[in-house]
């Protein structure tokens, strides 16, 4: 992979500094829920048992993922609430945090096929990075998804 343009980190839940959990429900409200203008509880209590990517410029949160393993939200390892903060966006930081995202469940659970819960607008963007549809189309909190895989 070509030179990282962001600082990356993960990390447990527990963890987690209250600055870095501030910082990555923050990025997510601001994405998932004012620009998408999305009415959701974003703490779905999934997050005490993911594992916490974050990309760093300097001091800001850039982006940020949530990695978990096999059987915790569906039966293969899955990469979920991947949010890049609106200013960074164009600058390549979504791609880096799922080419970041697909090595760390490689490293942390094994190499074995990754699935995803995608905004469908995002399709062609999961696409490049080598999933594939895997569901027919189901609408989430208003807005429509597919499920997709990563096969290895």
């Amino acid at each position: 992979m070509h030179h990282l343009k962001y600082k990356w980190t993960t990390k447990t839940f527990e963890s987690l500094t209250p600055i870095e959990l501030y910082q990555i429900l923050r990025l997510r409200s601001e994405v998932f829920v004012v620009e998408q203008n999305c009415v959701f509880l974003d703490m779905d209590d999934k997050d005490q048992f993911a594992l916490h990517l974050m990309g760093y410029d300097g001091e800001n949160l850039v982006s940020s993922a949530r990695l978990f393993a096999p059987g915790k939200v569906y039966k293969e390892m899955s990469i979920g609430r991947v949010v890049s903060s609106p200013a960074f966006r164009k600058k390549g930081a979504g791609r880096e945090l799922m080419q970041v995202a697909i090595k760390e469940c490689y490293r942390l659970f094994g190499e074995s096929p990754i699935k995803i819960g995608a905004q469908l607008y995002l399709k062609k963007f999961y696409e490049s990075l080598g999933f594939i549809q895997s569901s027919d189309l189901y609408d989430e909190d208003g807005i429509d998804h597919i499920e997709m895989i990563r096969s290895i």
